[in-house]
């Protein structure tokens, strides 16, 4: 066994500080090193310990042993987290015993200290909601996270807010909140007997770093792959780098840099004139590495390259490469003249792709090419969760399942969004498009009831097409009991399956019905609703069994959040409470691929590293803004700028870049516009001259969907016998049937209807039926009394269920245009026309032995006892031309009507045809426009004979005929594209014509 070294540890020793460079596998690379020192015996390595930045890095390294064990056995090391909250546990008896020292208090719970924060932000802010105050916590507690890891005494706040009287009044207000919230902040922690968990970390951090100056570990130390500059970290591994069995082990830390441009870094001193500091370059890869050597006290000249290799190398030359690429700006004029071998970066393509579409499916490619090689490994690394997600699904059509590292959130998982869509329903009072989602979501009624579930829920679906009904359950009761349309037998089906599912939901309305409630009331009615529409599936699984200890950690903690929330907040509070947890699957995952996070490829490489999304913004990211600290407050007090999150991920590239073979990717544009390539892109492609291209799989991708002979559809035509064809048609559908044959079969025939969108806004068809419905009461009930027109279409407003932006948008013209009709008809009745019948049906069968029928909004007696026919028109009424060309002869066709005696009761000649718009003309609303009047207008006593001829024509090719049924015949006069899809519109449209 390994002897006890009792000598303390003295800060003269030089430290055993190492770097393994980027062409080098790292995990492979440390392992290898690790057993080749200390790998004597079956338990030398088994006395270590070696600490990590986190527990996926120590997954990495982990499987690094594994491999490198093969094929006998190996006990491995302790692996510990430098952040672990129990960091007192994993080490064990490393610490001071019990009763030595002060005990350090345990942390508080992260989830009860967002709730703390933000019942203290929302008595700093009175006008901001639950769900903004939780919000806002998280910044708070982040940079609340950033003053205690840096060691920055809030208390300093205090002392620049007087301080510094030029900040502007925003940042002046935020801080006096800021500090106001800091000073009560330690109380509350006091009163509970906790402290905050990076406070907790350093006291550990500087508990273990004392512990083992003074009694230094039996075996060996190693910190692998630890970037992190905060003051306790580095004042732990300055103390192991000085053990003497200890080391540190940094990735990527560029020893061939020259030194000009490692003192441009920064940070500077103080100018002697001026008294100020040049910027540091915070945006460079080694920047941070620097200032993490500056806090351990050692020199850039100490340390020393890793002798050891991780079997998986890329030729040392390409580390030489990164170190050009990334030189500061002021020093790139070398590319210039830099030889060829400090240049090539040999082994890396590049592909530029149009979209982010384009780009996951040939990263898939490229993936699933890998798989070609026995033994072969690929990774994608990209900071671009979207992208990651496309690439997974198309792997999925190899039924490949990549190992994500960093998994999904909890809210993007099927209880995850199970629980917002339950509480996005009742916030929303059972509006139809929450609501159907709810209640179709994979999860409710799984199991044998399933397929009678969902066989209710789509019939409810129908029933509930078109504009929204009253809110509430029972408001969607009440619009299924109104069997007074056409889709009463629907709606009353609907009605049955509504009574039995309603009372699922019931409680959760009524614990949505007050304006303020308690958050874990809310969660609670949530819980319980989650539980009887789906029994225990909505906890089962990684991702249940996440639900619902997230739920089971906030339900207590929110009773110290805000002292009362809106419902209607609740929706967006789940979902941040649940975008934080990441859900892993524990097994089952592909072992060749994997999707790794910026930290792990630091720390790994596969055979094939992909990096992608290298667009400006995505990586690197743009930083997120802090609304808490300006950027000059951050400076003033030593905190990390915001852009140092770049540097970063420069360091993460290079790092991954070191790969043997490596395929980088961008998309020329977004989802939203065209997109900037990446800095780092620019940079290789500007001192490489030009990156080498990798075609083959982009072709391959764009082959992949692409079918080996096109057949696209010929103009459909179809030509049933004459005697299945129809033997009526109303006079709206002459024009479908002559412009666009073929929709006026899929409708008539295949009996074929576009459906309303759920929770539709009143559109231009909802709006002349409303209208309509208002003038024939108007006319049949109040006498056409000019003084009751307008309060009722105040009334139809009143009770519309339309959204109010629709509404305010259209009451002001609908009032107006109405007023005018009013006029209008008072005007003519002084003239001595009467109005006779609002709304008349009006049919015959005696023109081409086809029966006609139709609806007449207005029919009036003119003084001389000729008939005017009236139809309103809420747009713009149909123009000279379109009547000239056979079309638009809706009103001949009621005339015609009219003079067969079609309509009951009514007789005469019609002699008159109007459209009544309601919209606007020569600044006002409301006008009266006719096919027969004007100087392109057509002769009224032809109108009639005019229309006949053309119905007549067109009812003996199509209806009595056998003329087929072409698709878009006149497609100027086919506006509507119900039935695009249908006649497959796309492939044969413009190819004929």
């Amino acid at each position: 066994m390994p002897r006890r070294y009792a000598r303390p540890v003295t800060f003269e020793t030089r430290p055993a500080v190492y770097t393994i460079p980027p062409h080098r596998a790292f995990a492979d690379a440390l392992a290898a090193g690790l057993i080749a020192q200390h790998g004597g015996g079956e338990l030398g390595l088994a006395h270590g310990i070696v600490l990590v930045p986190n527990n996926r890095a120590g997954r990495a390294i982990s499987e690094a042993f594994v491999r490198r064990s093969e094929p006998g056995g190996l006990l491995l090391p302790r692996l510990i987290p430098v952040g672990d909250p129990e960091l007192d546990e994993r080490i064990g008896g490393a610490l001071d015993p019990v009763g030595e020292g002060d005990p350090i208090p345990p942390a508080i719970d992260p989830v009860e200290r967002l709730f703390l924060l933000a019942r203290l932000i929302e008595r700093q802010m009175a006008d901001v909601d639950a769900a903004e105050a939780l919000r806002l916590a998280e910044d708070l507690a982040r940079t609340l996270d950033q003053l205690l890891v840096e060691e920055v005494d809030p208390a300093r706040l205090r002392e620049f807010a007087a301080d510094l009287p030029d900040l502007s009044i925003h940042w002046q207000t935020s801080l006096a909140r800021l500090t106001v919230i800091l000073d009560q902040w330690p109380r509350e922690l006091a009163a509970r007997g906790r402290i905050d968990l990076a406070d907790r970390r350093n006291r550990l951090l500087r508990a273990v770093a004392r512990r083992w100056r003074a009694d230094p570990p039996r075996g060996f130390v190693c910190a692998a792959g630890i970037t992190t500059s905060a003051p306790a970290i580095a004042g732990l591994l300055r103390t192991v780098a000085r053990l003497p069995q200890g080391s540190v082990v940094l990735p990527g830390f560029d020893l061939a840099m020259p030194q000009a441009e490692w003192d441009a870094l920064g940070p500077h001193e103080p100018d002697a004139v001026t008294g100020r500091r040049r910027p540091s370059i915070e945006t460079h890869p080694q920047y941070h590495l620097k200032l993490l050597l500056d806090r351990m006290g050692v020199g850039r000249g100490e340390i020393e390259r890793w002798r050891w290799g991780g079997g998986r190398d890329a030729p040392a030359v390409r580390s030489r490469a990164i170190t050009n690429a990334m030189a500061p700006a002021a020093f790139t004029s070398k590319w210039q003249v830099l030889a060829p071998a400090d240049r090539r970066l040999s082994g890396v393509r590049a592909l530029e792709l149009a979209d982010p579409a384009e780009e996951a499916q040939t990263i898939a490619l490229a993936l699933r090419e890998a798989l070609e090689e026995p033994g072969r490994t690929a990774a994608l690394v990209t900071p671009d969760r979207v992208l990651a997600r496309r690439v997974s699904a198309h792997l999925e059509r190899w039924e490949i399942e990549a190992d994500d590292s960093a998994g999904r959130p909890l809210s993007q998982t099927a209880p995850g969004t199970l629980l917002i869509a339950l509480a996005a329903a009742a916030a929303e009072h059972f509006a139809p498009v929450p609501l159907l989602a709810l209640l179709k979501h994979p999860l409710v009624r799984q199991g044998e009831t399933r397929l009678a579930w969902l066989d209710g829920a789509r019939m409810l679906d129908l029933a509930l097409r078109g504009p929204r009904p009253p809110a509430g359950l029972a408001g969607i009761h009440e619009h299924l009991s109104d069997w007074s349309g056409r889709d009463r037998d629907l709606r009353k089906a609907a009605l049955a399956w509504w009574k039995d599912a309603s009372p699922l939901l019931a409680p959760l309305e009524q614990a949505f019905r007050t304006e303020r409630a308690q958050v874990a009331g809310l969660l609670a009615t949530l819980r319980e609703a989650a539980s009887a529409l789906t029994g225990d599936a909505a906890w089962a699984g990684p991702a249940g069994r996440a639900a619902a200890e997230l739920l089971t950690a906030v339900e207590p903690a929110s009773a110290h959040g805000p002292s009362h929330a809106a419902p209607s907040t609740l929706p967006a509070i789940i979902e941040q409470l649940m975008t934080a947890v990441a859900v892993r699957p524990p097994y089952g995952q592909h072992p060749r691929i994997a999707i790794l996070g910026l930290l792990e490829a630091r720390l790994q490489q596969a055979d094939l590293m992909i990096l992608a999304g290298l667009n400006e913004g995505t990586w690197p990211q743009l930083p997120t803004p802090d609304p808490w600290l300006a950027p000059r407050l951050r400076s003033e007090l030593g905190l990390p700028s915001l852009e140092r999150r770049i540097g970063l991920s420069g360091h993460d590239f290079a790092c991954a870049l070191g790969g043997r073979q490596v395929l980088i990717t961008r998309a020329r544009r977004d989802s939203r516009a065209p997109a900037v390539a990446s800095r780092f892109w620019l940079r290789l492609e500007a001192m490489t001259g030009g990156l080498t291209r990798s075609p083959l799989h982009k072709k391959w991708a764009q082959a992949l969907d692409r079918p080996t002979t096109y057949s696209p559809a010929e103009r459909p035509a179809p030509a049933p016998r004459p005697e299945d064809r129809p033997r009526s048609i109303s006079v709206t559908e002459v024009d479908r049937l002559k412009a666009d044959p073929f929709a006026f079969y899929a409708r008539r025939m295949l009996r074929l209807s576009a459906l309303d969108m759920p929770d539709a806004d009143p559109g231009a068809a909802w709006r002349g039926t409303a209208v309509h419905a208002v003038l024939e009461r108007w006319m049949k009930e109040d006498d056409c009394d000019p003084a009751k027109l307008r309060p009722r279409a105040e009334q139809l407003l009143a009770d519309s269920n339309a959204h109010p932006l629709m509404r305010a948008l259209w009451q002001p013209r609908l009032l107006e245009a109405i007023d005018w009709i009013a006029a209008q008809v008072a005007e003519n009745e002084a003239k001595g026309r009467v109005p006779l019948r609002a709304e008349a049906w009006g049919e015959t069968d005696r023109i081409a032995g086809v029966r006609l029928h139709g609806m007449a909004d207005r029919i009036d007696r003119l003084a001389d006892g000729s008939l005017a026919i009236v139809d309103y028109k809420t747009g713009t009424p149909p123009g000279p031309k379109a009547v000239g060309e056979g079309y638009s002869m809706q009103l001949g066709l009621l005339g015609l009507i009219a003079e067969h005696g079609g309509f009951a009761d009514i007789e005469g000649v019609p002699a008159c045809f109007e459209y009544w718009s309601l919209a606007k003309k020569a600044g006002t609303l409301g006008y009266v426009a006719s096919p027969v009047a004007g100087r392109n207008g057509l002769d009224p006593a032809e109108f009639t004979t005019i229309a006949a001829r053309n119905f007549i024509a067109a009812a003996e090719a199509w209806l009595t005929g056998d003329a087929p049924f072409t698709a878009k015949l006149h497609p100027e006069y086919a506006p509507y594209g119900d039935y695009d899809q249908l006649m497959r519109l796309d492939e044969w449209y413009g190819r004929e014509r």
